[in-house]
Parts: C-alpha cells; structure tokens; sequence
C-alpha cells in the first residue's frame, strides 16, 4: 500500500474517516469518480485501503457495511487476508443498490489487490454466473455475513431475472439476503421549512401548496387561468430503466386530459436525450407542458411542491425516492408496480386493501394502456371528488419515510450478526 492521506472529521457528534488514495496512476484525481477504464482496479485498491486502515488503528470493529461493487471487494480481502492477521472481529454487511452494476473484469486483475487468484476464480466463489470473468458483486454474496437490497419487492425480482445473472448465487444464499426499503432524509425534504419554496406548507394547510403552484406556473411560464387544472410532475433520469416510452406517454396524455407536465431530467444517452429535445420543441408553444432536460436542485423542490400528481413509471425500480418526496409534498404518485415503488405505493382503487394505506395510483405491466388507465383513475379522482382529493393529499404527506423504520431494521440484523459471532467465539 502507498502512503494514503486520511482526513477526519465529526458528522452529527460521530468520528469520520475519509480516504485520500495516493497511487501513482492518481485514482481518485480525476474528472470523475465513476466511469473509468480503470475502474476494477481504482475501487479494489480503495476496498484495501480502507481494510488497511482499520487494521492498523488496532479498532475492534462490530460490522463492516460496504455498499455496492465498488466496495464489494471488502468481503473477500477481510476473510482471506485480514482474518488470517487477527483482524476477524467485525461480520460483513453487504448492500446492492442496484444488479445492473456487478464489477466483473478478468481473473487476474484480483491478483493487483492482493488476493488469491486461484482460491476465487472458482463458480462458488467469485467466477461471473456466466462468463469467465470475476464478478465483485458475486464475491461480496459469498463472502458477506449479510446481504440486504433496498426494498422486500426487489429482493424478491432478483432471485429470478431481475438478479442479472446472480439470482442463482442469491438463492443459494437466500438466508443471509433481505430487502430493507431505504428512506428519505426528511430534514432536507420538509415542506413546513424548504428554503426554496415560495411558501412553506403542511398537511394541515395546503393554501402554501397551492401558492408554490402559481409561482412554478410563473416561474415556467405555464398557463394560469385555470387554477385547479391539474399539474402532473416528473424527475428523473432519462434511462431505460425508468421507462422512457412510458414518460413520453405520460406527456401526451397529459395534454390529452387538459393537465399541465413538467419534466425534469436529462439522459447520459445521446439518443434519449436528442428525443426529448425533439418532444420540447413540439411543445414549445404549447403552454402546458414544459421539458427541463438537465438537473437543478432547487427547481427540484419547486416542482414537488407545486405539483398535484407524480409520475414514477420504472421498468425496474430497487427503491425509489422520489415517490416518497412526492408523497411528503402532497404530490400523489401514479407508479408501475415494481421494486420499491410495489412497497411503498398502495392503489387507490385497490379494494383489497385498507383505505387507510392507500396512498397512490399504480399499473402492472410496462404498457401505454395501463399507464392511460393510472392516469385517467387519478384525474377523475382529482377533479370530480376534490374533498377525496385533498383527504388523499393530507394523508399522503402524513407518512413516515423516514429512515428511522429503515435503522431500527439494520441495526435488529446487525445485533444478530454480532450476537452469533460472540457465540461462536
């Protein structure tokens, strides 16, 4: 290992550590931090910067939470390398924010961070389900004590096609893999005290909500006679993942249903991206619909605040948070049933169910007409029962995303972890 610098810090009365990786090919002084060609090796040799760190400050250490494939090197290089030095106190939590992104590379760039290249390239351990390649995220399902995904809903898909190629590894270590829905930080998200709103808000008075509308509406220059008329919201990526046939609908219908649209995003992908433009200059003179195609945080805030439905229409989604910000801005989500948006938006239609729950429009398949269905359920909601319209919009801004639910969940699997370390020690 080189010479890393560590900086620390205190964060909410809590010691931080963060690592300046100092290797000679300049890791981490790039333009960026992901998207590298040299990305295997970047975050292998930071997994063992960090292992190298805590075992020299002599820390006994409970857990080691590592998230995603970029750290998901920890696993291995803790019970390979560092177990076998006396550094074996702490058990393993993985977590997968999302299995599209696995960390494979040939075999022999494991050898780089120091562990065993014949020991791992073996299909129970670190061998890509289906290719030669190394998969880190495989390693990491291996070698973890834990492995937890970001919602019930998605560790379920991915034990079957949603795994992208590790579902098999999953089953086979489904004892030790659960789905925990993430939550929002809801001191950031808080309409009673969001600095960029026009005028703060709550539940119980919702004149602030309609107040941010008429600013946003100003602010885009969007049509204003017509107070009431619906304003449907949406911010996102532009990828496929987020069902980008389905947002082009949704703009379209839209303007079918005489709401008003504004979307906020822009796509990595040329051609999405050249899509969209194409889409805003058909409505350039249209003053309902307003394209944003970049990001802009604050602008973000405004369109929560000021909008009366939010469409989430992922092809796949692990979590999700927008349509739990959307909720606790009064914006009533309209979402496909899939991964964490199944678990956190309950249809309003849905008999089945208590009314109490209920908190939202949902569709099942990926399609323009379940999505037109979602759509025209949640306008005639809006606009023929207002009083139901508004219980649902009070009720929606009353539920608990925080992150309180989501802790008290890992810190119940971390007690465990520890408690049966202890038993085996």
């Amino acid at each position: 290992m080189f010479n890393n610098k560590i900086w620390t810090g205190t964060v909410e009365g809590l010691p931080v550590y963060f690592i300046e990786p100092q290797h000679p090919a300049m890791f981490f002084s790039r333009a960026q931090y992901y998207g590298e060609h040299d990305d295997f090796k970047r975050f292998a040799y930071f997994s063992r910067a960090a292992l190298e760190l805590l075992y020299q400050s002599g820390k006994k250490v409970d857990i080691i939470h590592c998230h995603d494939w970029q750290t998901a090197f920890v696993a291995p290089l803790y019970w390979d390398v560092y177990a076998n030095l006396g550094f074996n106190s702490a058990r393993i939590c993985f977590t997968c924010h999302n299995f599209e992104y696995q960390g494979t590379a040939p075999a022999r760039d494991l050898a780089w961070c120091g562990l065993d290249v014949e020991h791992l390239d073996r299909p129970d351990r670190m061998r890509d389900n289906s290719h030669g390649r190394i998969n880190a995220v495989k390693g990491a399902i291996v070698y973890s004590n834990i492995v937890t995904t970001v919602s019930p809903t998605y560790a379920l898909e991915v034990r079957s096609e949603g795994g992208r190629g590790l579902q098999d590894t999953l089953k086979v270590h489904s004892r030790k893999f659960l789905g925990i829905l993430n939550g929002i930080d809801t001191d950031t998200w808080n309409p009673s005290t969001d600095r960029y709103l026009k005028v703060q808000y709550n539940a119980k008075d919702l004149q602030g909500k309609a107040a941010n509308k008429a600013a946003l509406r100003e602010q885009l220059n969007l049509a204003s006679a017509y107070p009431s008329q619906p304003l449907v919201g949406c911010i996102t990526r532009l990828v496929a993942q987020k069902g980008v046939h389905l947002i082009r609908h949704a703009i379209y219908k839209t303007a079918e249903l005489g709401g008003q649209f504004v979307l906020l995003g822009s796509s990595p992908v040329p051609e999405i991206q050249r899509e969209f433009e194409g889409i805003a200059d058909h409505f350039q003179n249209n003053n309902n619909i307003r394209l944003i195609l970049k990001y802009d945080d604050a602008l973000s805030h405004c369109i929560y605040a000021a909008s009366d439905m939010f469409i989430v229409p992922s092809i796949f989604e692990p979590c999700g948070l927008t349509q739990m910000i959307a909720m606790r801005y009064g914006s009533v989500p309209i979402v496909r049933k899939t991964g964490g948006l199944n678990d956190s938006v309950f249809d309003f239609d849905d008999e089945t169910i208590p009314m109490e729950v209920r908190n939202g429009f949902t569709f099942v398949k990926a399609d323009e007409q379940g999505l037109s269905s979602a759509m025209e359920r949640a306008f005639n909601c809006y606009t023929r029962k207002p009083e139901v319209w508004k219980q649902l919009v009070q009720k929606d801004m009353t539920i608990d995303f925080s992150w309180d639910t989501s802790a008290s969940q890992y810190e119940d699997i971390y007690q465990k972890a520890v408690a049966r370390a202890r038993a085996v020690a």
